[in-house]
């Protein structure tokens, strides 16, 4: 990714969190990816580690209409994903997205258990999450023009409980630098 584009979506991301009054805690880490896949716009979000902890983690996400948090699971780590402004996609699949048909499975939606078809796209407004378990594939993006997206999880590792589909997914972008940082990145420490 080019060091502008980074730039640019933070500053996206700050001016979303300020309208909306999403205050951020002192020294935020932030990061921003393309997954590798070298097109932001299409496959790209915007993430800030609000707390880092042994035991769990929690995240803020933004994300712009067009961009894809491609299909993964993890090993290990069990998830809320909650739509905090804007309305938000995620599809869910029972496992691999190619092998899991459309067979019913159950999760937790609202804090609800329901039954959900493999594949299914489940719409979230404002304020709703869903519960992703390890082994849960899933993938979202926003429908409004801007999102901004939660995370509560049990502890977090970028580096080795992120399984994507896409076998040319990385987790953090080359960066192009074409203009100086405005923020170090989570990825560059």
């Amino acid at each position: 990714m080019r060091r502008s584009d980074i730039n640019s979506l933070l500053r996206s991301a700050q001016s979303c969190f300020t309208a909306h009054e999403w205050s951020l805690p002192p020294r935020p880490r932030w990061d921003v990816t393309d997954f590798g896949l070298g097109d932001w716009r299409k496959f790209g979000l915007v993430l800030v580690n609000l707390a880092e902890e042994q035991e769990y983690c929690e995240k803020l996400m933004y994300a712009q209409k067009g961009m894809t948090t491609p299909a993964h699971c993890h090993g290990k780590k069990k998830e809320d994903i909650i739509c905090r402004w804007g309305r938000l996609v995620i599809q869910v699949w029972a496992g691999v997205p190619d092998e899991s048909g459309e067979r019913d499975f159950s999760m937790s939606i609202d804090q609800e258990p329901v039954t959900v078809k493999s594949g299914q796209i489940i719409e979230l407004p404002a304020g709703s999450r869903v519960t992703l378990v390890p082994g849960l594939y899933h993938a979202f993006y926003p429908l409004s023009d801007e999102c901004i997206i939660g995370e509560v999880s049990t502890a977090n590792d970028d580096a080795a409980d992120n399984f994507f589909i896409d076998p040319e997914v990385g987790r953090f972008p080359g960066i192009e630098e074409d203009e100086p940082p405005v923020i170090r990145l989570l990825s560059e420490s």
